[in-house]
C-alpha cells in the first residue's frame, strides 16, 4: 500500500498483541463519529509481527474512517447492530464492521468495531465469519452498557478482540482440512480393537450427532486426540470442518466458543478446566469426549441449552449494569445476580438416549475392507440418509402444524410414521433438523425450560 494517507492522531491508543504463530488479521479498530471532526479512531489493536506485514497507522485510520462514512444519517432500532462487509480490491483488504449506537462523553455517537484482513484471506475467513460476528455482537452489548455508565469501553472490547485474534491465528495452522483422509481416522482400523472400544466409539459418534455436530475431544496424547477429531469431522459438512480445529502438540489451545469440533490437551496434572461461560455461549449444545478414560458426556438438548444461555446472558448484562466500578466484574465471573436463575455448573451429563442408526453404521462399516474409498462412500451415504430423514421430519411437522399456525401435538405419530421410535434416533435426526430450521426443538417441545429428566418424560408420554 502507498503511504499517502492522513497521519494518525497522537491521541489514538494502540495495543500490540503478542501471538503465537501467524495471525491473518491486520488490525482491529474501534471508531466513532465525532460531530465536529467526523470519523475518529479511538483505539487500534494490531498483532505484534514483522512491521513490513502491517498497515501503517495512517492506512488503518483511512480504512476505519471508510466504514463510518455515510453512517451519520443511520436510522436503526435502539440497540441494533448492523454488520457490514467491505471488500476493497483497490486496497487489497476486506473489512468487517459492526455499526452500533453508543454514548461517548455524554453524547450519543455512531460507533464501529471493525476487523481488517488481507483480501487474500477471504476464503480462510468466510467460514469463521458467523462465529466472529456472534462473539462481537455480545461484547458490543456489554460495551454499550459500559459506555452509558461512563466507563472505558476499550477494556471490554479487548476481552473479546484478543481471543478472536488468538482463534484466527490457531485456525491458520491447525484448522481441519475440508477433505479428510479416512486413513487418518478411527474408521480406517481393521477393527475397533482395544485402542477404541466399540461402545465408546458408538457413544462418541451418537452424542456428537445428537449435539448438532459440536464436540470437544480432550486427552493427553495429541495423536489420539486428533485422530478422534478427524473421525468426528467425517460427520460434518465441508464448511463445518473449516470451523473445526486440531489440538496443538506442544501446548494446549483454549476452548473456543462457536467451533464445531476442537481438540484440547490436558495439562501436566492430567486435567483440563473448561470455562463455564464460553461453553454455555456455544450456539449448540456440546459433547465432551475424553480419549484417555473413554468417557462421553453431553450438554442438555437444544431447547434447554438455548433457555439457559439466554438467561445467563441477561444475568450477565444485568450484573454489568449494577456494577459500581469497572473492577467489579471479572471477564469469566460466574453470574448469580438473578435469584430466579442459578446456573448448573455441572452442565455435562451421561448420554441417555441410545440409538440404532449409529450402531448399525458402526457394525456395517467395519465389515468393509479398510484403507479403501468404499468406507468413505459408506460414510457419505449414511450422512445422506440422516439428512433425508431430517428433511422428511421438517416436512412432516410443517404439514401437521399448517406451517407453524398450530402447535405440534403428535410426537408419537411422528416417531411411528418416520421409523424413529428409538429416542436416540429421534435426537440425531432432530439435531440435524435444528441446524436446517433453527428453533425446531423449542417449537416441538413447547416450554423451552424442560430439565433433561422432564424432557425424557415428554418423550415417553407420547
Amino acid at each position: 500500500m502507498s503511504s499517502g494517507y492522513p497521519p494518525q492522531s497522537p491521541a489514538v491508543a494502540k495495543t500490540e498483541v503478542p501471538l503465537d504463530g501467524e495471525c491473518p488479521l491486520l488490525a482491529a479498530t474501534f471508531a466513532y463519529w465525532d460531530n465536529i471532526l467526523g470519523p475518529r479512531v479511538r483505539h487500534i489493536w494490531a498483532p505484534r509481527v514483522d512491521q513490513s506485514l502491517l498497515l501503517s497507522d495512517g492506512e488503518i485510520t483511512f480504512l476505519a474512517n471508510h466504514t463510518l462514512n455515510g453512517e451519520i444519517l443511520r436510522s436503526a432500532e435502539c440497540g441494533a447492530v448492523d454488520v457490514k462487509f467491505f471488500v476493497l480490491a483497490e486496497k487489497g483488504v476486506i473489512i468487517v464492521s459492526l455499526i452500533f449506537d453508543g454514548e461517548l462523553k455524554g453524547d450519543k455517537n455512531t460507533c464501529a468495531l471493525s476487523i481488517i484482513l488481507p483480501q487474500t484471506e477471504l476464503a480462510f475467513y468466510l467460514p469463521l465469519h458467523a462465529i466472529c460476528v456472534e462473539r462481537f455482537q455480545h461484547v458490543i452489548r456489554k460495551g454499550r452498557i459500559w459506555m452509558q455508565k461512563g466507563y472505558n469501553i476499550i477494556s471490554v472490547l479487548s476481552s473479546e478482540i484478543l481471543p478472536i485474534m488468538e482463534l484466527l491465528a490457531s485456525m491458520k495452522t491447525h484448522r481441519v482440512q475440508e477433505d479428510i483422509d479416512i486413513r487418518d481416522t478411527v474408521l480406517n482400523d481393521d477393527d475397533i480393537g482395544d485402542s477404541c472400544h466399540e461402545d465408546f466409539l458408538h457413544k462418541a459418534i451418537s452424542s456428537h450427532l445428537q449435539t448438532c455436530g459440536c464436540s470437544m475431544v480432550v486427552g493427553s496424547n495429541p495423536d489420539k486426540v486428533n485422530k478422534m477429531v478427524r473421525t468426528l469431522c467425517l460427520f460434518l459438512t465441508p464448511s463445518e470442518r473449516k470451523c473445526s480445529r486440531l489440538c496443538k502438540a506442544d501446548s494446549s489451545f483454549k476452548y473456543e466458543t462457536g467451533l464445531f469440533v476442537q481438540g484440547l490437551l490436558k495439562d501436566s496434572t492430567g486435567s483440563f478446566v473448561l470455562p463455564f461461560r464460553q461453553v454455555l455461549y456455544s450456539p449448540y449444545p456440546t459433547t465432551h469426549i475424553d480419549v484417555d478414560i473413554n468417557t462421553v458426556k453431553q450438554m442438555p438438548p437444544c431447547q434447554e441449552h438455548t433457555y439457559n444461555q439466554r438467561r445467563y446472558m441477561r444475568s450477565e448484562l444485568s450484573a454489568l449494569w449494577r456494577a459500581v466500578s469497572e473492577d467489579d466484574i471479572a471477564p469469566d465471573m460466574i453470574i448469580h445476580t438473578d435469584e430466579g436463575f442459578t446456573p448448573d455448573l455441572n452442565i455435562f451429563q451421561d448420554v441417555m438416549h441410545r440409538d440404532t442408526l449409529v450402531k448399525s453404521f458402526i457394525d456395517e462399516v467395519f465389515m468393509l475392507k479398510p484403507s479403501l474409498s468404499l468406507r468413505s462412500t459408506y460414510v457419505t451415504q449414511f450422512l445422506l440418509l440422516i439428512h433425508r430423514k431430517a428433511l422428511t421430519l421438517l416436512k412432516y411437522i410443517e404439514d401437521e402444524t399448517q406451517k407453524g399456525k398450530k402447535p405440534f401435538r403428535s410426537l408419537r405419530s411422528l416417531k411411528a410414521d418416520l421409523d424413529l421410535a428409538v429416542d436416540g434416533d429421534l435426537s440425531i435426526v432432530m439435531a440435524l433438523a435444528e441446524k436446517l430450521r433453527a428453533g425446531l426443538h423449542s417449537f416441538v417441545f413447547g416450554v423451552p425450560c424442560y430439565t433433561s429428566a422432564q424432557d425424557r418424560d415428554v418423550h415417553m408420554s407420547f
